[in-house]
């Protein structure tokens, strides 16, 4: 039975694990960097070490201080979050070597599973279809030529993308052979530089796909469950922001033959704990396997809101080598109700989702029946430039999908953030958008959203101003007077 848990992440996730750790009896240990030293996860903990530098590169990536931590307080378990070291075979088998539980799957597991190429290959020896594609030999003197016939083979538009690539980088997509030079270069040096490894192939890109993902869980004793499915389409440059469960794209044959995709491919590599088996699905609802990830997701919550379970209370339960059956008696629950994710990042969507960085001098959450709000910042935090923009996820629940909606919009335009831009009126636009409400959209929505806020008129904008100012949220320099005006006009005057 664990007793100390390490909880190698930070923000909303750290936050996350702890209070499930927390209500199990589990003691917690943070750590952080240099710049997190004040950071909100640090409070949320029973011990916090310093593992030094700035950025996530001089601390969160370093294992040898992740195991130093450990190793000072005692922790006899470690659960990576989602990013960092969460996905990197040599961290789960470093935690083996050392005696420590890793919460997550074990690192052959990881190795099967965790290069886009070997997990396509293993879907198609299961028998579950996969886009047409073509890997990219390590070693060829003419790739670019290769490359050009492979794609006519398969016909364009075709996407380029790295084999070790995630969260929307490295991959570009492809209309014709006059951009595929540009895209093959752009997609090599962003996975070298985020990945090391410039290992690249190809996939058919499908027009007006649907990206829908099953959670799995898998136990020590060979079992192995679907807990239902997520919509994930709603994505900016491939990278999701909206989330909801279940997909009405779905019926029950469809789903049932999807999740058994998914428990087959879990099987095949004797995975252990939570992961997500993710799919694309085409506009004759074919089905494709796209990829496995091996950690828990950022958008769990909405899991656990349609099953009433706790995925983090699972992972824990599931590390301590405890059963599914003795888990989940009942078997898997019914779907009941609806639930939907919002991303809340700091950017600014009229200058092209650039990061926005900046100090958060007012912010409150929104508060209701069917609302909970997954948050890594407070009132007061610095925004840095060293780590992903997102500041926390929205996640409204309501007893179906309509009323689910109407819900996320209100508790958008509840949200108060002065300070950093953010993309709160973009998440209010998909709400409100006709695609979005009536359920036919494709991974293509956001591209018809207009990211801009013109739509604010200029007595909204004056007395946006005035208010902020009122409030003492006005600063001298525009970098961080930009904020959301719909939100904080509806909901602003409740700041203190």
């Amino acid at each position: 039975m664990m007793r100390k848990l390490l909880i190698a992440n930070r923000g909303e996730i750290a936050i996350r694990i702890a209070r499930s750790a927390r209500e199990m009896g589990i003691r917690t240990v943070a750590v952080c960097s240099e710049t997190d030293r004040n950071a909100l996860h640090t409070e949320h903990c029973d011990e916090v070490v310093c593992i030094g530098g700035e950025t996530a590169l001089e601390s969160y990536l370093i294992a040898d201080r992740i195991f130093e931590a450990a190793k000072k307080t005692g922790a006899d378990a470690i659960h990576p979050g989602y990013g960092f070291l969460s996905e990197k075979a040599h961290f789960s088998r470093r935690c083996n070597d050392e005696g420590i539980v890793f919460v997550g799957p074990d690192p052959e597991s990881i190795e099967q599973m965790g290069g886009k190429i070997e997990s396509r290959e293993l879907a198609t020896s299961l028998g579950v279809p996969v886009t047409p594609g073509y890997v990219l030999p390590a070693e060829i003197d003419d790739a670019l030529r290769l490359l050009e016939a492979e794609a006519e083979r398969i016909g364009y538009p075709v996407l380029i993308k790295a084999s070790a690539g995630g969260g929307g980088k490295g991959m570009r997509v492809v209309h014709d052979a006059s951009s595929l030079e540009e895209a093959f270069d752009s997609v090599r040096n962003e996975a070298r530089k985020a990945f090391a490894d410039e290992t690249v192939y190809l996939e058919k890109y499908l027009l007006q796909p649907r990206h829908i993902e099953f959670q799995i869980l898998a136990d020590r004793h060979g079992n192995v469950v679907a807990l239902h499915e997520r919509e994930c389409s709603v994505q900016r440059r491939h990278q999701k922001i909206i989330e909801e469960a279940p997909s009405v794209l779905l019926d029950d044959d469809l789903r049932n033959r999807m999740a058994d995709a998914a428990v087959r491919i879990a099987k095949a590599v004797n995975y252990v704990n939570a992961g997500t088996m993710e799919f694309l699905v085409d506009a004759n609802r074919n089905f494709y396997f796209l990829e496995m990830n091996t950690r828990l997701q950022v958008e769990h919550p909405i899991t656990e809101m349609i099953t009433g379970l706790d995925l983090v209370k699972l992972q824990l339960q599931i590390a301590d080598g405890r059963s599914l059956t003795e888990l989940l008696p009942d078997g898997v629950p019914a779907i009941r109700g609806h639930a939907i994710e919002a991303r809340l990042y700091a950017e600014d969507p009229a200058a092209g989702f650039l990061p926005s960085i900046g100090r958060i001098d007012q912010y409150v959450d929104p508060v209701g029946p069917g609302i909970r709000v997954d948050s890594g910042v407070r009132e007061g935090d610095e925004v840095s430039v060293h780590y992903d923009p997102m500041l926390a996820k929205l996640i409204v629940y309501d007893t179906n999908r309509n009323n689910c909606i109407e819900r996320l919009k209100r508790a958008l335009s509840d949200y108060c953030l002065l300070g950093p831009r953010t993309n709160l009126d973009y998440l209010y636009r998909i709400a409100e958008s006709d695609g979005f409400i009536s359920g036919n959209y494709d991974t293509s929505l956001c591209e018809r959203i207009n990211p801009t806020s013109e739509s604010v008129d200029l007595l909204s904008q004056s007395l946006f101003h005035l208010g902020a100012a009122l409030l003492g949220g006005a600063r001298t320099t525009s970098r961080t007077i930009g904020v959301d005006q719909r939100s904080v006009w509806s909901g602003g005057f409740r700041c203190p």
